[in-house]
Formats: structure tokens, sequence, C-alpha cells
């Protein structure tokens, strides 16, 4: 049973890098091409909110490398320094997907209405989970260390909610650059390209979270045997 938990561990770390290094290496190629319109991440993002009828909502410029994102509680799009002042396809798929997010808000999409009213609680149940778990291995304690598993499942579902919530803010992006004539037909399958390595670092993280439960539960079972 070790065995096979520091495998599953293992497959963990290794499927998680190498997400990080496809969509690094995705990013990279496409943050080297520009547009052909020259429009900055801040102008693409204004543009699609301002359409959508979202002039409320604020673009911002955030530090860090990827780390874009739409804060619901605030209407804030933040992008990071190179997706905000940059003109690149990479730029233009993330300030679109990002917006994407903004008018799931406005729709009052489904998923993301769930994701919002988990938020809280979820991080405070993935927290307590470890802490759970690593005070019922260090004690010895079996029966804890499933509470904490149980605590980490309700982490995997909001992971499982994220999925759907990333890939129709793809849909969105995609349908607005074109609508918004923005990019042209033959740029947006780089668009698409960058889109979706983002949205596989979600299935990366879903998997991941899936394996950890996996080990957990194989070393909690094997204490008790």
């Amino acid at each position: 049973m070790d065995i096979l938990a520091l495998l599953l561990l293992l497959v963990s770390v290794a499927i998680t890098m190498v997400a990080n290094i496809y969509i690094k290496v995705v990013y990279n190629k496409y943050k080297r091409i520009k547009n052909r319109k020259g429009i900055t991440g801040f102008e693409v993002a204004r543009k699609i909110l301002d359409r959508q009828g979202l002039t409320e909502v604020h673009v911002v410029e955030t530090v860090g490398v990827l780390t874009d994102h739409y804060d619901p509680i605030r209407k804030v799009v933040r992008l990071s320094s190179e997706n905000f002042h940059g003109s690149s396809i990479a730029a233009t798929a993330v300030a679109a997907h990002e917006v994407g997010h903004a008018i799931q808000h406005k729709v009052g999409y489904t998923y993301l209405k769930m994701k919002m009213a988990a938020h809280p609680y979820v991080n405070f149940a993935n927290r307590a989970g470890y802490f759970v778990i690593f005070i019922g291995l260090f004690a010895g304690m079996v029966d804890l260390i499933m509470v904490g598993v149980v605590l980490l499942f309700s982490y995997l579902l909001f992971q499982l909610i994220a999925l759907p919530i990333e890939y129709e803010a793809s849909n969105r992006a995609a349908t607005e650059l074109i609508n918004n004539n923005i990019l042209e037909a033959s740029e947006l399958n780089g668009s698409k390209v960058m889109l979706n390595a983002a949205a596989l670092t979600y299935v990366a993280a879903v998997i991941v979270t899936k394996l950890q439960i996996l080990r957990l539960i194989m070393m909690a079972t094997g204490r008790r045997n």
C-alpha cells in the first residue's frame, strides 16, 4: 500500500508539472504573436465590456504572470501586466476569457453562482481538511484522517463546478472576439489553443485532487489494517 501511495503522489506531481509546463509553453508562443489590429488586452476587455453594457466593470493591471482573473465581488477584471499592455494573441485571448466571466456574472450563469456561494466555505474546508489529516496521521487516528478526506471531497466538488465555468467562458470569449471584429478568423485558432491550454490546468487540478484523496484513503485503510 505504501508503494502504491507513493506512486500516486509521484503521478500527481508529474501531472501538475506537465500541465504547468504546457500552459507556459503555449503562452510563451502566443505572447510573441501580435494580433493584426494591434489592440491591447486592456482595449479588448474594455471594448467587449462596453458592448455588453458592463460599463461599471473596471479593467485594472495586476502583478505576476498569468495572474489574470475576474473578481465578481468587486466587479473588476484584473489582467497581468503583459496581457494588460500587450497586443499579442495570448493577451487578446486571456482578456476576452476573463470578460467572459464578467458576462457570466451579468446573465446569472448557474455554475458561477454556485461557485461564488460555495467559495468561502470550500476554502475553509480545504485548509481544515489537510490540517485534520495531518493531526490524524501524527496521532495515528484513522477516523480523524477520514474526516479530513470528507472535507477534501467538498474541494473536489468545487473544482468540478469550476470546469464548465472555464470552458463556457472560453466559448463566450471566442464568440465576442469574432462578433466585435477584434480577431480575424485565421487568428482565432491561436486564441483557442491558448484558452484550451489554460482550461487543461483545471482538468489537471481535478485529477490531482482525486489522486490525493485516493492516496489518503489508502493510507488510512493501511493504518486501520
